[in-house]
């Protein structure tokens, strides 16, 4: 079947903030060869390209002048091993959708997890994590499809360089491979991961199962995250800032009720990126037609008129507002790209 690819596309259906943006072409891809076909069609092969899951994380600064691949490889199976379960995920998965369904199976270790908005292929890349769970802490290896050569490989838990919202993928790999697949551990012997802020309610009850914990967690992002179907946002629009011992302890001392939490092994704080901006006044705040959200000051919302010059001024204001006041440093979660697929904070390129 020939490849169906569309040109001059607008861009709002394919990312969750929503702002008015195009794509020179856009197609969508269901198999690792028909992503091969892409990447080596003629007409397309000197152009910029950008894969892309559901738009979860990625806000389009500019028109984007190439190929906007849209990633729909599916698939979902399961294998036993010897201490509990093996199982592997199309890249273009819905990452809720797969949660649940493993919970459905019997399958426990991802309910931390539960309404991360995304696709199985963009939680490596970024190792998606909450409520103390990371995607690196199930990962048994990730598919990817080396864009040079066409071949697909199989790399480790252990080669893929996990780090906080960080992985190989961002660095070394990137723009070199496209995530196909990933392959999930998860145990038999399963124990809840309660130490995280809002599940510490849960610590006291008996035989608390999987789904419950799933169900708590789902509640609890739904009272403070707002819906991208109804509210376009990106989710956590900023990484939590880790810094060291002595700004910790210096911070803590100026206030007291500022929560933090151990990062690595060298005595590292990892800071609440929305507690900062709460504390800089910036919760509600509106910027024509973008803001910061009013339950959860992490998430910067799209009103349904707003523009990527308007929301870089807000992120700008809000990074600045929070340097100031605290002498901290927010570095953007969310891709910015312009219009060759390149990452930009402000006018610098990352």
């Amino acid at each position: 079947m020939a490849l169906d690819i569309r040109t001059n596309c607008s861009l709002i259906p394919y990312h969750s903030f929503g702002l008015q943006s195009t794509a020179k072409a856009l197609v969508e891809i269901h198999t690792p060869e028909e992503l091969r076909e892409v990447y080596f069609a003629p007409d397309y092969r000197d152009v910029p390209k950008l894969v892309l899951g559901s738009g979860s994380n990625t806000v389009f600064l500019q028109p984007f002048d190439g190929l906007i691949i849209i990633n729909r490889i599916l698939g979902r199976h399961q294998q036993p091993t010897e201490d509990g379960v093996l199982v592997h995920l199309g890249a273009g998965e819905d990452w809720h959708t797969a949660v649940m369904w493993s919970l459905a199976e019997g399958i426990h270790g991802l309910e931390n997890l539960a309404l991360i908005p995304g696709t199985a292929g963009a939680a490596p890349v970024q190792n998606i994590g909450a409520y103390g769970v990371e995607f690196a802490s199930v990962c048994a290896y990730v598919d990817v499809l080396e864009i040079d050569s066409g071949e697909t490989r199989r790399l480790n838990a252990s080669d893929c360089q996990f780090g906080y919202r960080d992985s190989i993928f961002k660095g070394e790999l990137k723009d070199k491979v496209v995530i196909v697949g990933v392959g999930l551990r998860l145990s038999r012997d399963w124990k809840p991961q309660l130490a995280y802020g809002p599940l510490k309610t849960l610590q006291s009850q008996q035989a608390l199962s999987a789904a419950a914990v799933a169900e708590h967690i789902m509640l609890v992002r739904r009272q403070k995250l707002p819906d991208p179907k109804l509210l376009g946002n990106a989710g956590s629009f900023f990484k939590n800032p880790v810094v060291s011992q002595a700004v910790y302890l210096d911070l803590k001392q100026r206030y007291p009720e500022m929560p933090a939490f151990a990062s690595g092994a060298n005595g590292n704080m990892k800071l609440a990126a929305g507690w900062l901006i709460d504390q800089a006044g910036l919760k509600g705040y509106r910027h024509q037609g973008v803001g910061v959200h009013e339950q959860q000051a992490l998430v910067l919302v799209n009103y349904g008129n707003g523009t990527a010059d308007e929301l870089i001024s807000l992120a700008t204001k809000v990074a600045t507002e929070v340097q100031s006041r605290f002498g901290v440093t927010l570095i953007p979660e969310v891709r910015l790209l312009d219009r060759t697929g390149n990452q930009h904070w402000g006018s610098h390129a990352e």
